[in-house]
């Protein structure tokens, strides 16, 4: 965009052309019980990594498929490795807050197959990492964050270069592509703090097309 600040509707912040954040975007209330029934077939997990280290966030999944890690690699798969079972269908009211989101990105034809739900508790993090395991890249990364804050920290394409912090609060949402579509990214460890309606954690939803 020629002049980003022009743009700006309310509540509306870009960092950069590539990143924005929509602060208090989302119905967190209901984001947070279509998900009551997503965590009862999925539960929460740590993962390993492929060197064998255990991940400090936990994760689960739905929509089509889920992303998975293990000894094996960094993958998309249709079936839950816990259950055996497909991962539970994506609720309309995720669907629909990721694609509002993205349209405000300026990608109306967003149509997320996936979303990644992470769990962090006071402590955990997301170390700088890039989101490169979907087929099409020029499709954004949609992001909605639920109980105690967290900061998202976003670069350039090199793992070693300058990031910003974004905090992103509950009922946030937040949208990266174009030239930041592989940025690398992460989250600060948690903050000790105890959300009303979460808890002492952090919960954040994050929808790709990953096919």
């Amino acid at each position: 965009m020629a002049d980003l600040l022009s743009d700006l509707r309310p509540g509306e912040m870009w960092h950069g052309e590539g990143v924005l954040h929509l602060p208090g975007f989302a119905d967190a209330g209901a984001i947070w019980a279509a998900l009551h029934p997503v965590l009862k077939a999925a539960p929460f997990r740590h993962l390993v990594t492929p060197g064998g280290k255990t991940m400090s966030v936990s994760m689960t999944n739905c929509g089509r498929v889920g992303w998975v890690s293990d000894r094996a690699g960094y993958r998309y798969q249709a079936v839950d490795p816990l259950s055996g079972r497909p991962w539970p269908d994506m609720p309309d009211a995720l669907r629909d807050v990721a694609v509002r989101a993205a349209t405000a990105f300026g990608a109306a034809d967003f149509a997320p197959d996936a979303c990644l739900i992470n769990c962090y508790d006071v402590g955990a993090r997301l170390t700088p990492h890039q989101d490169r395991d979907e087929q099409d890249l020029g499709q954004p990364v949609v992001s909605v964050s639920l109980g105690l804050p967290g900061r998202f920290v976003i670069g350039g394409t090199e793992r070693a270069g300058p990031k910003q912090t974004v905090l992103l609060e509950h009922g946030d949402a937040l949208v990266f592509g174009r030239e930041a579509r592989l940025a690398y990214h992460g989250v600060l460890p948690i903050k000790a703090g105890d959300h009303p309606v979460i808890g002492a954690r952090r919960i954040s939803l994050t929808f790709r097309k990953a096919g």
